[in-house]
């Protein structure tokens, strides 16, 4: 069976007239003729009932026209389906982020690629840094929202671009200021009572630079990061702080995320932390290029 002889049946059941479906397909009676009893003979049984008179469908033939029209509707769509591939106008995209992008530049990336290419399909996958470069670099997403290794070196297939640069503020349990035990002066949190604050941080392990980042910020100052809880979720952590177990240090804008009993404080000359895009050099998928003509530059 092939795509000629269901077009045939098609014609014929529709017409239920063998003479005006040849002249619909643009082709003489007899080989028509020939090509469904070739199609009845694959099937084993007869599509239509043949009399000098007329033509009619069988059971079996009625049955399988709608299953035959559907196909052919999907058989039809299939050009314009590939140029809209093609095109990055539908299909998938793959894209994986940290949770800190989830309230910086995530919302406002996905915003406008659905926008522009409403048709394609978003996967989003929370991960940290550290599982999603080994992840794109063999290829199994598109895309990562990432925070950069602090030495900037990634894996070769790797190509990375800035997104967002932005200071670390610190979020502090409210209760805190109210009660004086971390002094705040024109809107900023006093070097001496940050430095001698219980701190909750993402496991070096999962975010190294990040990590890094904030115990850099102590250590530069003579201070070791006294670090009393550790957590890999950002809103995990800004709910341990409105718990009252500590403070944080977190992007300012981490601000978006309002969480009772949890106030943002700027520091003294803080870290600048840096989130970008990753993705592999080679590949060439359609919706990737349209997600980075969206970016500064693209």
């Amino acid at each position: 069976m092939d795509i000629r002889q269901v077009r045939h049946f098609a014609a014929v059941a529709e017409t239920l007239h063998f003479g005006r479906a040849a002249e619909r397909l643009g082709m003489t009676q007899p080989p028509l003729s020939q090509s469904i009893m070739a199609l009845e003979r694959e099937l084993g049984a007869p599509l239509f009932v043949r009399t000098k008179r007329s033509v009619r469908l069988t059971p079996l033939g009625e049955q399988w026209l709608p299953h035959v029209l559907e196909a052919l509707t999907l058989v039809d769509a299939l050009p314009t389906t590939a140029r809209r591939l093609r095109d990055g106008q539908t299909g998938y995209l793959v894209l994986s982020f940290v949770s800190t992008a989830d309230y910086s530049v995530l919302p406002d990336l996905v915003r406008r690629y659905a926008e522009a290419y409403p048709d394609v399909d978003i996967r989003l996958v929370e991960a940290t840094s550290d599982v999603q470069i080994p992840a794109l670099a063999a290829g199994e997403r598109h895309a990562g929202i990432i925070i950069p290794p602090h030495d900037g070196a990634l894996p070769e297939p790797l190509i990375y671009r800035r997104l967002v640069s932005e200071p670390l503020v610190a979020a502090v349990p409210t209760a805190w200021i109210g009660d004086g035990r971390l002094p705040v002066r024109d809107g900023v949190l006093t070097p001496a009572a940050l430095l001698d604050a219980p701190l909750i941080l993402f496991p070096r392990s999962v975010a190294p630079a990040f990590h890094d980042l904030v115990t850099g910020y102590f250590s530069a100052r003579g201070r070791p990061a006294r670090i009393v809880q550790e957590a890999i979720q950002m809103q995990t952590i800004i709910s341990l702080v409105s718990a009252g177990l500590g403070m944080a240090l977190v992007p300012a804008s981490l601000r978006n995320l309002a969480r009772a009993g949890v106030s943002y404080v700027e520091i003294e000359d803080p870290p600048m932390l840096e989130t970008g895009l990753a993705w592999r050099r080679d590949t060439d998928t359609a919706t990737l290029r349209g997600l980075l003509s969206l970016l500064p530059g693209g």
